[in-house]
């Protein structure tokens, strides 16, 4: 996580970065849409068209578990789309979000308040309905069997 790599290197509190320390760790398209609430641009995310069983997806920020690989699928929004986030929104808060004239419910990162995208009702009925549209620049994967 970018969190890490901070030249002070005591940063225990996410919340606590500043955003001049941000600028510093993140690439300024990952800055870009985690602390401003971005978005980059469809279907050129790394993570679009990623498919690896086993594994997990966490905030690129201060790496925070958010969604598991068995729960990606491929809705053709042109982000990554998961069904279900870990432990039922354990690190995720969601807002209401009324930009652009419409509503919708933007999540971010319950421990570091980084913007990750938006959560739809137009998922798979099997997993609850829901669509988790995601910004890959948000979000690193960990393959099953490493640590963050």
């Amino acid at each position: 996580p970018a969190i890490e790599r901070l030249a002070e290197g005591n940063k225990t509190d996410p919340k606590a970065v500043t955003e001049d320390e941000w600028r510093k760790v993140l690439s300024p398209e990952a800055f870009e849409v985690t602390r401003r609430a971005g978005t980059e641009a469809q279907f050129t995310g790394k993570f679009d068209k990623h498919f690896v069983a086993g594994g997990k997806y966490t905030c690129v920020c201060c790496g925070a578990d958010l969604f598991l690989s068995e729960h990606k699928f491929n809705s053709g929004c042109g982000w990554p789309a998961f069904s279900k986030s870990v432990g039922a929104d354990q690190n995720i808060v969601r807002l209401r979000d009324n930009s652009f004239g419409r509503q919708r419910t933007e999540i971010r990162c319950a421990k570091c308040d980084a913007h990750l995208g938006h959560v739809f009702d137009d998922g798979p009925p099997a997993d609850g309905g829901e669509r988790y549209c995601v910004n890959s620049v948000s979000i690193d994967f960990v393959p099953e069997g490493k640590s963050n």
